[in-house]
């Protein structure tokens, strides 16, 4: 159950309700104070952070600067940690006082403090004790603590002594049962074992039925898109994107591949994040307007291709798709996409390259079009996608412009009024075209009431209010 070492979904879900963060993240993906009261970016690469005072671990200490100190150093010191990466722009941490630190990056990270969602852990509880090693049973400064734990579950009770007295749940005991494999899981929940069960198994109703509960269907972060490389010199005109991204049926893919396990995708945004601005119509698929976007630019079919001349070259539509063959999905997704951009003219010869020519291609970007994904992120940093060295070669001024303005933006209006400019930007220039993101199920008794409101960060938004009616 210690959050900084476990890579488990689910123990990562639960552990939100158990070990805090300095900012927490909202259902929207926005951030809120939680331990930290307020940030301060005080120069290009230091951050002042406030800490909450009157906090206090289970047994008693004080919540103080020293425990992220600690935290931070453990993560630095190069455990195997999913939070590794909040931290590794950070050279320096000082102590101001017990309340107040001082942050020091190796050089300015835009939107740093959407790194500080790590959970923060006790320096005292772990004095003497290696921390990776012992195991001791790990405390945090959440609404819940661990009162007891087997093999065969974990008991959580009600931390009456946790600062957010507002918040405080109505529930007084969570207990979490332990399973070998998901079909016991569904099991237990079909016949009323737990309340609960958190899965990405969309076909969960051919192992528990339809009646008798009820679920939550949300979109995860796994996210795949196709890159398109924009100095390509066919690609580079702005009508052949358009062409290819009308001529892609997303809803096709999503239900003859992935058998409706995900959805489609409209941005790198689009999992919920409070800065997405709906891009459905633009990414929509329309063969009439594929073919309209290059017929009025001068392009005409010749041998069931389209061709162009151009500077007395002739120009056709016709590109070569990267795949990692060891991606069986993707390799599937590739030639669902080439039977049907086959149907408007554009040619696409798939080439299914190994793990290490696939990481290659991407590292040095030459490539026409290549499949590819990424788990999204709640930062509103886009500079992969649209930065300096970004993976579809794409360069426009004014994007570079809006981004270097957005890096110092704190005031949440002006930065999604920002952020919507590059998205209409990118989007009409057909930059990328998203395909999929994931669907993750939240399956619950109808027994538990209250808000139930889960993202792929946190299924446990508004628990203050659950409870049980029996």
């Amino acid at each position: 159950m210690n959050p900084i070492l476990s890579k488990n979904k689910n123990v990562q879900y639960y552990d939100k309700l158990i070990f805090e963060p300095l900012l927490s993240v909202n259902q929207d993906f926005s951030i809120e104070p939680c331990l930290a009261t307020e940030y301060s970016k005080t120069g290009d690469t230091t951050y002042i952070i406030k800490l909450r005072e009157n906090v206090n671990w289970p047994d008693g200490e004080p919540f103080v600067a020293k425990d992220v100190q600690f935290t931070i150093d453990r993560l630095k010191e190069g455990i195997d940690s999913i939070y590794v990466s909040n931290v590794a722009a950070i050279s320096g941490l000082e102590i101001i006082d017990e309340h107040t630190i001082k942050i020091t990056l190796f050089e300015e990270t835009p939107f740093f403090e959407y790194n500080l969602i790590f959970p923060i852990m006790p320096s005292h509880y772990y004095t003497g004790v290696d921390f990776v090693q012992d195991p001791l049973t790990p405390m945090g400064t959440g609404m819940f603590k661990i009162e007891d734990r087997n093999n065969d579950y974990i008991k959580l009770v009600r931390n009456e002594n946790w600062w957010n007295t507002e918040k405080m749940p109505k529930l007084d005991t969570i207990t979490i049962n332990i399973y070998s494999n998901q079909g016991e899981i569904f099991n237990a929940f079909k016949i009323g074992n737990i309340d609960l069960v958190i899965t990405e198994n969309v076909n969960f109703e051919d192992y528990i039925g339809t009646i008798g509960f009820n679920s939550k269907i949300f979109k995860g972060r796994e996210y795949d898109f196709i890159a398109i490389n924009n100095t390509h010199n066919v690609l580079s005109k702005k009508e052949v994107r358009q062409a290819i991204n009308y001529g892609i049926d997303k809803n096709n893919i999503v239900a003859s591949i992935f058998g409706d396990k995900c959805f489609v995708a409209n941005s790198s945004l689009d999992f919920g994040s409070w800065l997405y601005e709906d891009a459905s119509k633009l990414s929509a698929y329309n063969m009439d307007e594929a073919q309209k976007a290059l017929s009025s630019n001068g392009w005409n079919i010749t041998s069931r291709q389209w061709q162009k001349t151009e500077n007395y070259r002739t120009l056709r539509t016709n590109f070569n798709l990267v795949v990692n063959s060891s991606n069986t999905e993707r390799v599937s997704v590739a030639e669902n996409i080439k039977d049907q951009l086959s149907n408007i003219g554009i040619v696409i010869n798939i080439r299914k390259v190994s793990d290490y020519q696939y990481n290659n291609y991407l590292k040095n970007k030459n490539y026409d079009l290549i499949i590819t994904g990424t788990n999204v992120s709640i930062s509103p940093n886009l500079n992969t996608y649209f930065g300096e060295n970004n993976i579809a070669n794409y360069n426009n001024e004014e994007i570079k412009k809006l981004l270097n303005d957005i890096s110092d933006i704190t005031d949440k209006n002006l930065l999604k009024e920002k952020i919507a400019e590059i998205q209409k930007i990118t989007n009409d220039e057909y930059v990328y075209i998203p395909l999929y993101i994931n669907k993750n199920v939240l399956l619950y008794s109808s027994d538990l009431v209250g808000d139930i409101s889960p993202n792929w960060y946190n299924v446990f938004y508004n628990i203050e209010n659950w409870y049980r009616q029996n």
